[in-house]
């Protein structure tokens, strides 16, 4: 397993953050338990969850991957210092929840602790923009959290350039900045990325880490039409893709795939791992039989020309409209 530094921050990431949004949700806790262990044994160290995973099931409240991971972390003593964890603030979490004011993290944060079963969390990301905090008082919070021990670095998800050029103006007062990014990015949706921040996040050494990156399971050579999709749980988040472009791309995945003897899905993952600026993709799996796929990603070394196919397939979405 390969390692790269998040960008300043100091931390490191394994090359693939396994994705802890199934746990609790499409991952029952036995089989969440097995996933944690089976990933950490073949080297994938950072995990990615957030307060809100996953709420928005009926009858749940939040809370329930974090729950998770932290009775996973509670059965393995000794294994915390070798993981780096993420999780996230900012989403409601019911009414009169949620955003980044100061009172709000603070309580979000103790809460994520108490469920994750440590005293500090790696990375803590503003899990969305807050139009009614001002910059100045999340970081201070973060500040504070930081000097306390409780967080060793912040992150920002979902931000846009100019929000995160007003937070990073923030500095200029002595307050921390965001050290990492976390952003929709994969083989079909790309443009957020490269045409308005990619540019910045190189310039300042952010790292960045992708979710969806396999495009909620489009990308990943499951499914090769829209009749296969029906009945999934994330039915409705697939059926965008598939469009002639969304089938363009699954074709010239097919062919590296092929040309390789790899997964599509591994195929995706080590596109994205080639991107400029990008630190590690962030992939979700709900079987330890789906790991191998995240492995083989992280020593795929895609050819010039493999890399050319599927970036011009997947380029251009305006130009690809029928």
């Amino acid at each position: 397993m390969q390692y790269k530094p998040l960008g300043q921050t100091g931390l490191t990431t394994s090359a693939v953050v396994l994705g802890g949004n199934v746990f609790g949700w499409t991952v029952d806790e036995r089989t969440s338990f097995s996933v944690l262990s089976a990933a950490f044994e073949a080297g994938i160290t950072t995990i990615d969850t957030a307060d809100m995973y996953s709420i928005w099931v009926d009858g749940h409240v939040g809370g329930e991957s974090e729950r998770i991971i932290g009775a996973w972390i509670a059965r393995n003593p000794g294994l915390r210092d070798r993981l780096t964890l993420f999780t996230k603030v900012g989403a409601a979490m019911g009414p009169g929840t949620g955003g980044l004011s100061r009172a709000w993290i603070i309580k979000a944060v103790e809460d994520s602790l108490r469920r994750l079963n440590t005293d500090y969390v790696d990375l803590y990301f503003s899990h969305y923009p807050d139009s009614e905090t001002a910059h100045e008082e999340t970081l201070r919070t973060y500040q504070d959290l930081l000097a306390a021990g409780k967080v060793r670095a912040i992150g920002a998800s979902n931000y846009s350039l100019e929000q995160l050029k007003a937070a990073d103006v923030c500095t200029q007062e002595g307050l921390p900045c965001y050290g990492v990014l976390q952003l929709e990015y994969n083989l079909h949706d790309r443009a957020d990325y490269e045409q308005s921040l990619q540019d910045f996040v190189l310039d300042n050494n952010l790292g960045v880490v992708s979710y969806f990156s396999l495009a909620s399971g489009f990308l990943s050579g499951k499914y090769s039409n829209v009749a296969e999709i029906q009945g999934h749980q994330r039915a409705e988040d697939l059926e965008r893709f598939f469009t002639p472009r969304g089938l363009r791309i699954l074709a010239a995945l097919r062919t590296v795939a092929q040309q390789r003897q790899a997964s599509q899905a591994s195929v995706a993952l080590a596109w994205l791992m080639h991107q400029r600026g990008i630190s590690a993709p962030i992939a979700s799996v709900t079987s330890i039989t789906q790991l191998p796929m995240l492995v083989e990603a992280t020593s795929l070394a895609l050819s010039a020309d493999e890399l050319a196919l599927l970036s011009a397939t997947s380029a251009n979405p305006r130009a690809f409209t029928g």
